[in-house]
C-alpha cells in the first residue's frame, strides 16, 4: 500500500479481504485481485509504446478510479496524465494528487461546473464540449472562480454519442471557446468508443479510417481559422496502435490495457496488440457442490456482466454458466472442484467491475503485496 493511502481500516483488520503479507488462501472472497507480475508488465509495454511511437498517453482512470495506480501510470506508465469521466471522479483524483486531468466528457449542470472550476485552480483540468450554448455557462464558472478552463472540442467521428458534428460547426465552436474569457481552447477530442469493441479486425481498422478522415478535416479548418491543437486525443484499448500510426492523434486514451477483461480478449485475441496480459481477477471460493455443477461466493454484487460473463483462468473445463446476486454457477462436468477451492475469475468488463469493489489486492507469488482503494469508487456524479 502506498504511504498516501490510509492505514486505518487496516489496522482494523475487518473491512479489508486482506492485510499485507497474507497468503492467497487467507484472502476472504469474494476480492478484487491484482497479479502485480502481469500488472508491472502491462504498464511497461504501453510506457515502451508511447516512447516508441512519440505519442502521448494519457491513461483512462474510468478502468481503474485508483489514485495510486494513475500515479504508477505517470511515474512509471509514461502517461502525461490521466482521464475521468465525471467531475466527483476528477475531484477523487485531485485529492489523491493527481494533478492533470482530462474530463472527456461533457459537463452542463451548474453545480458540477462550479466544482470543476474550484478544481481548476488546484490542478490541470481539461473538459470537453459538443454545444455552443455550453460556452457562456462554463466561461462564467471559470471567471467566478477566477480559474483558466482548458476546453476541447468533441466531435462524433463515428460513435453516434456525445460530439458536435465534423468540419465546420467543430471549427465554429472551437472559435468560440478561443474567445471566451476564462476557457482556453487546447484541442480536438475524437474518440470513436463503439470502435473498440468491433470483432473483426478489417472493420475496426475501417472505422478509424473513418475517424481519421473526420478529425483530419476539422484539425485542417481549425488551423486555417489561426487556432492550435495542443490535444489531438481519442483512441482506446482495442484500437490504439491505428491512431498512434495515424498521424492525427498526438494523446492516447487507453484504459483498459492495464488490466484487459474477457470481452477484449474475445475481441483482440489470445495476444491483444503488444501482448497485454490479464492482470485483474475476482477471487471467489468453490461453497457449493453438486454432480457437474458448482456454485461460488461471487455473484453480480462482484461482476459486471454488460459484456458478457466472467470466465475461469487456468482451470481447463469449468466455466460460467451464469450469475445471480450472491453467486455463480459453474459447470465442471469432470467434478475437478471442492468445498473452499479458491478460483481466480476473469471479469467480462473490467470497469465496472471495478466500481463494485472497495479495495484492490495486489498479490504477487501468491503473497499480498499491497492494499490499494479504489479512491473513486462510486463517483459518479
Amino acid at each position: 500500500m502506498t504511504q498516501n493511502s490510509s492505514y486505518r481500516d487496516l489496522e482494523a483488520g475487518y473491512d479489508v479481504p486482506a492485510l499485507p503479507s497474507a497468503a492467497l488462501h487467507e484472502i476472504q472472497t469474494p476480492a478484487l485481485l491484482i497479479d502485480l507480475d502481469a500488472f508491472d508488465r502491462n504498464l511497461e509495454k504501453m510506457r515502451a509504446f508511447v516512447e516508441r511511437s512519440g505519442i502521448r498517453l494519457r491513461a483512462h482512470a474510468k478502468t481503474h478510479k485508483s489514485a495510486d495506480i494513475a500515479r504508477l501510470q505517470i511515474e512509471k506508465g509514461g502517461a502525461c496524465g490521466i482521464c475521468c469521466q465525471k467531475v466527483s471522479e476528477a475531484e477523487a483524483m485531485v485529492r489523491g494528487g493527481i494533478k492533470d486531468i482530462l474530463i472527456a466528457n461533457e459537463v452542463r449542470d451548474a453545480t458540477k461546473l462550479k466544482r470543476l472550476a474550484r478544481l481548476a485552480t488546484q490542478a490541470r483540468i481539461i473538459v470537453c464540449v459538443d454545444d455552443p450554448a455550453a460556452i457562456a455557462d462554463l466561461s462564467a464558472a471559470a471567471i467566478e472562480a477566477s480559474a483558466i478552463i482548458e476546453v476541447l472540442v468533441e466531435i462524433d467521428c463515428g460513435a453516434g454519442r456525445c460530439g458536435i458534428l465534423p468540419g465546420e460547426p467543430a471549427r465554429d465552436l472551437a472559435v468560440s471557446v478561443a474567445a471566451a474569457p476564462g476557457l482556453r481552447f487546447s484541442g480536438i477530442q475524437a474518440y470513436h468508443g463503439a470502435a473498440q469493441h468491433i470483432a473483426i479486425e478489417a472493420k475496426r481498422r475501417d472505422a478509424i479510417a473513418s475517424a481519421r478522415a473526420l478529425t483530419r478535416q476539422t484539425l485542417d479548418l481549425i488551423k486555417a481559422a489561426g487556432l492550435t491543437c495542443d490535444i489531438i486525443g481519442g483512441a482506446g484499448t482495442g484500437t490504439y496502435p491505428i491512431e498512434a500510426a495515424s498521424g492525427v492523434w498526438n494523446e492516447l486514451q487507453c484504459g483498459s490495457y492495464i488490466f484487459m477483461d474477457a470481452d477484449y480478449r474475445r475481441v483482440l485475441g489470445p495476444v491483444a496488440n503488444d501482448g497485454y496480459e490479464h492482470a485483474l481477477f475476482v477471487l471467489t471460493s468453490v461453497m457449493s457442490i453438486a454432480p457437474g455443477r458448482a456454485v461460488t461466493d461471487a455473484g453480480l454484487k462482484a461482476f459486471a456482466v454488460d459484456s458478457g460473463l466472467p470466465t475461469v483462468h487456468g482451470v481447463d473445463g469449468v466455466t460460467c454458466e451464469g450469475l445471480s446476486d450472491e453467486h455463480c454457477q459453474l459447470d465442471d462436468p469432470d467434478g475437478q472442484l471442492a468445498i473452499n477451492d479458491r478460483l481466480l475469475m476473469i471479469p467480462g468488463h473490467c470497469d465496472p467491475t471495478c466500481n463494485l469493489h472497495d479495495w484492490y489486492i495486489g498479490v504477487r507469488s501468491e503473497t499480498v503485496e499491497v492494499i490499494w482503494p479504489v479512491t473513486a469508487r462510486g463517483k459518479l456524479f
